[in-house]
């Protein structure tokens, strides 16, 4: 493990300034060639005191900006289309890659590197994804993954897949179907009513009765 000061916060880390032991593999991969953390070393933890109040004034100027940026994307609904199998299910997954395109689509100012899918993509519907605008300042947009527009238009107007609202249609309809059935099976052996002869029943002769009446006739 290594010490590193962190140069904005990081999430699951800690806030600016703040001195952090990491694997020297994630600080030489990611934090030290992203600028975001120096080595906590006593030339760098002097320096990063003297630039303290620049750092700090630049992360407002950066966070109030994501912060505007952010409130014009309440209810952002994200049109991805993509080829799926008649159950629903995606030939691939929908990548950071493929909402960074379709925010440029839609104009909003959305890089591949803010997106964050905690769950994997790989099916028709509407799924929430987060959007990181800045280190404290983050965005949940819908993604309306369909393989038509037109089929995005009535994902959206039902809020659920198009393929999972026909089925849960039909099992509306086999339900009720079923109740009606049954219904009718109870209605056909309700007893008689009150006052009124039950319907007698009609037996057949027996066969031996039937044949010995035939020979006393002959």
């Amino acid at each position: 493990m290594i010490e590193v000061i962190l140069l904005e916060r990081i999430e699951r880390l800690g806030p600016m300034g703040q001195v952090v032991k990491v694997k020297p593999g994630f600080a030489r991969n990611y934090l030290l060639p992203q600028k975001k953390a120096l080595r906590a070393t006593k030339a760098n933890r002097e320096l990063f005191e003297k630039q303290r109040a620049e750092l700090e004034a630049k992360n407002t100027a950066l966070r109030a900006q994501a912060e505007t940026t952010a409130a014009t994307m309440e209810n952002l609904k994200l049109v991805v289309i993509r080829q799926a199998s008649e159950t629903g299910q995606l030939y691939g997954s929908v990548t950071a890659r493929d909402v960074a395109e379709a925010a440029k689509e839609a104009k909003k100012p959305i890089e591949r590197a803010m997106v964050q899918i905690d769950t994997p993509i790989k099916e028709l519907g509407l799924f929430p994804v987060k959007i990181k605008l800045h280190p404290e300042v983050s965005v949940k947009i819908t993604i309306n993954v369909a393989r038509s527009p037109e089929e995005a238009i009535i994902q959206a107007e039902k809020g659920v897949a198009l393929i999972k609202a026909a089925a849960k249609q039909a099992e509306a309809d086999a339900e009720k179907a079923s109740i009606e059935a049954i219904g009718t099976e109870k209605k056909d052996e309700a007893p008689a009513a009150e006052g009124e002869a039950a319907p007698k029943k009609t037996r057949k002769p027996r066969a031996k009765k039937a044949a010995k009446e035939d020979g006393e006739k002959a």
